[in-house]
């Protein structure tokens, strides 16, 4: 509705310029021997100064439309881990758009799905002009919601849980690179010296499809089948369907730390398994639940030295201030020093910012990708200073 006014005012800003310009046409006609050529140029100064202030009358009202726009980010709730540091970036970036002035930004956070869409139906039942949503969806029950959102034309962009029912309606879907996990942790590997054979630990998440694209990711990068940052395993380097077949993986650890911790220490308590060199945990909290482990005495001690004597090397993913202080020395560093390297593969909460930006862009008139995959990267002692953490 305002960018109609808008056009409106242009219209008539318009006609009013052009009968104004005619009338004094007419009335200059009669004494035209008599004026002056800086008569004339006074003229047209005048009105090119008239359209130029049409341009900005324009360009101020249309300013003024998109300003009013309010942007609602709703997360989950601020409490601990990945999912709670979500909003903490989400505040941040919040502070950031209302310093900033062109639009406004509020968090909600809900503690479940049930709350986040009665959270959604609240702000809709407003019936308020010009806003827009930047969810994270709680769980797939958030669809309800997010197609009223749609149904009432306010755009949104979604973060990290991607819901296929209502994909196609955001401006952008906004998450991380799964199977990228996998074949960044793969690549660090091989850059380490991995060889097709090696014994590999795979410690998985859960059940859902998330493990199983970053299962696959890894598994496709020493076949060769998918590159990291643009570089594909040599050919000399490429293991064969036998040597994947002996990757051991740990089946869901439901991403607690001292679940894994649990399951590392009766891994290694049979000896036939302390020449496990490679560790891929998917998540931090898995790497630290393996060096709670190894700091503990949960690990026969003979067991224990064999294995850190075979130099063993592990990635984390999710950017844990915690396991940060590990790849910079500052915890555990009795542990890894023994390590032939410590890895964190990037999966950040601040990707909520990134999820923010992009409907600002898109409120901006800019072109947005709706499938936006932020690719990984691997954090090591050498940058780790470079990247967000969270606690």
């Amino acid at each position: 509705m305002k960018k109609l006014i808008a056009m409106m005012l242009v219209l008539a800003m318009s006609v009013s310029l052009v009968a104004c310009s005619s009338s004094k046409t007419e009335e200059s006609s009669a004494a035209e021997s008599s004026e002056t050529v800086t008569e004339e140029s006074k003229e047209e100064v005048s009105e090119e100064s008239a359209e130029e202030s049409v341009e900005e009358a324009v360009e101020e009202v249309t300013e003024t439309a998109e300003a009013g726009t309010k942007i609602y980010i709703l997360t989950a709730s601020e409490d601990h881990g990945w999912t709670g540091s979500v909003a903490t970036f989400a505040k941040e970036k919040a502070e950031e758009i209302n310093a900033e002035g062109k639009y406004t930004a509020e968090v909600i956070t809900s503690a479940d799905a049930a709350a986040q869409i009665t959270n959604i139906e609240d702000i809709l039942a407003k019936d308020e002009e010009n806003i827009a949503f930047v969810i994270q969806p709680m769980d797939d029950t958030v669809q309800s919601a997010i197609q009223q959102i749609v149904d009432k034309k306010i755009p949104y962009t979604a973060f990290d849980r991607i819901i296929e029912g209502v994909a196609d309606s955001a401006v952008a879907n906004v998450r991380g690179d799964n199977a990228g996990i996998g074949a960044a942790a793969a690549a660090y590997f091989v850059s380490l010296g991995m060889q097709p054979g090696d014994k590999v630990l795979v410690i998985e998440g859960d059940t859902s499809s998330v493990t199983t694209l970053r299962d696959a990711g890894f598994v496709d990068y020493v076949t060769g089948k998918v590159e990291f940052e643009g570089a594909t395993i040599a050919d000399d380097a490429k293991w064969s369907e036998d040597d994947v077949a002996a990757i051991t993986y740990s089946g869901a650890m439901n991403w607690s730390r001292s679940a894994t911790k649990e399951y590392f220490e009766t891994l290694m308590s049979d000896n036939a398994n302390t020449d496990i060199k490679w560790i891929y945990a998917q998540d931090d909290e898995f790497s630290m639940g393996v060096f709670e482990a190894l700091a503990g005495g949960g690990i026969d001690d003979a067991n224990k030295e064999a294995f850190l004597g075979n130099a063993p090397a592990i990635t984390g993913c999710g950017g844990l201030g915690q396991m940060y202080d590990v790849i910079r020395g500052t915890e555990y560093a009795d542990i890894t020093a023994s390590f032939s390297g410590v890895c964190s593969v990037t999966y950040s909460p601040s990707m909520i910012q990134t999820t923010a930006q992009d409907m600002i862009d898109y409120l901006n008139g800019e072109t947005v990708a709706q499938d936006h995959v932020i690719a990984c990267e691997n954090v090591v002692a050498e940058n780790v200073e470079n990247y967000k953490s969270f606690n």
